[in-house]
């Protein structure tokens, strides 16, 4: 048990500020899973798990009676339980997108690529867009009366960007990485804010990881589709 609480409680000091061992090391796993996201790859999705766990138990502090250095955020606590459901979802996409490529005599990529990017259509663009000023309005307030950190829309503003890019991702849209790009232009200025310096710092380079991201995800797609060799069955890219 003292060993548990030990690592629970672990903390990195620079300066005058603390950061929480599980913070940092919650991150990394993140940014595991966005660079196997990049690349197309399975692994990406349980990495990433691994990663929400251990923020989930940092953005709530005082459930887990370290309450008073940070605030408690409940929207970027939300997300973490959101990012795992998401995940199981595009963890399963992306192995049956994979098992079809595989069976797939006409597909000449390799068999551990799990998804063939694509671009969302119009209309599903303007569903994005709205979803995300709906969601930001619609949380803000509920946010706000559980107590999570003001300004409270910038909580929910994360929190519906990041359930719309994980969504995305799953589904193969390139646009998903623009989202990221929104969320992390809101979410560093927010977590510095708050205190939560390796997120902030995290979520900074990530703003720079995103826009490679979708340059990548861009250049694929356009090979792809002059190539005209991906062929993945409908039932999977629905």
């Amino acid at each position: 048990m003292d060993f548990f609480e030990h690592a629970l409680n672990a903390q990195w000091t620079i300066g005058d500020q603390n950061m929480y061992w599980r913070e940092i090391v919650g991150n990394l796993f993140g940014l595991a899973s966005a660079l196997g996201g990049m690349r197309r790859k399975v692994w990406g999705w349980p990495v990433g798990i691994v990663g929400n766990v251990l923020l989930f138990s940092v953005f709530l502090g005082s459930w887990f009676g370290m309450g008073g250095e940070h605030p408690d955020m409940l929207g970027q606590a939300g997300r973490q339980i959101m990012f795992v459901g998401v995940s199981v979802y595009g963890w399963q996409r992306w192995q049956a997108t994979r098992r079809a490529q595989a069976a797939n005599t006409a597909a000449n990529t390799a068999a551990d690529v799990a998804v063939h990017p694509r671009w969302a259509s119009w209309p599903t663009r303007g569903v994005l867009v709205a979803v995300m000023v709906a969601g930001t309005l619609v949380l803000s307030p509920i946010f706000r009366a559980l107590g999570s950190y003001e300004p409270v829309w910038t909580d929910a503003w994360i929190f519906t960007g990041s359930v719309l890019a994980t969504y995305g991702m799953a589904k193969g849209w390139v646009e998903f990485w623009l989202v990221w790009i929104a969320v992390d232009a809101v979410g560093v200025p927010t977590l510095f804010r708050a205190g939560y310096y390796a997120t902030g710092l995290m979520y900074a380079f990530y703003g720079a990881f995103t826009i490679a991201g979708f340059v990548v995800w861009w250049r694929v797609h356009r090979r792809e589709a002059a190539a005209g060799t991906v062929d993945v069955p409908a039932a999977v890219i629905r």
